[in-house]
């Protein structure tokens, strides 16, 4: 397997990120959800993100909407829009998430529903 220099990586609770690429228009990253894990339920008044599954089957929850995707497929979050993925696979869910927007900081997370306990 290649291996690949990360500008940035960090663990989360539902699982990790490593930002690919970070530009003052753009950034890029791969996401690795644990199995039975989810992100938390929230948005983004910033940015806009599109995922591209890679790997897994995630459930992603887009205003209220729960759908179910495969690998090959791509989701779009606009700006505002209140959205959620879960893991209920075997193994990791792998997203690559692409940001772009005015900023793309840690803290331009609104949280509405946290497994975790960090709204």
């Amino acid at each position: 397997m290649k291996t690949f220099n990360y500008i940035e990586s960090e663990d989360r609770p539902w699982g990790k990120f490593f930002v690919i690429h970070d530009e003052s228009e753009y950034k890029i990253k791969r996401l690795e959800i644990f199995p039975n894990q989810r992100l938390s339920y929230q948005y983004h008044k910033r940015r806009s993100e599109t995922w591209i599954v890679i790997q897994g089957n995630p459930i992603v929850t887009l205003d209220d909407i729960i759908t179910h995707y495969k690998k090959g497929d791509s989701i779009i979050i606009p700006t505002g829009s209140k959205h959620r993925i879960e893991n209920k696979d075997k193994s990791n869910i792998i997203l690559i998430e692409v940001q772009t927007g005015s900023y793309f900081g840690e803290d331009d997370i609104v949280r509405i529903k946290d497994d975790y306990k960090r709204i």
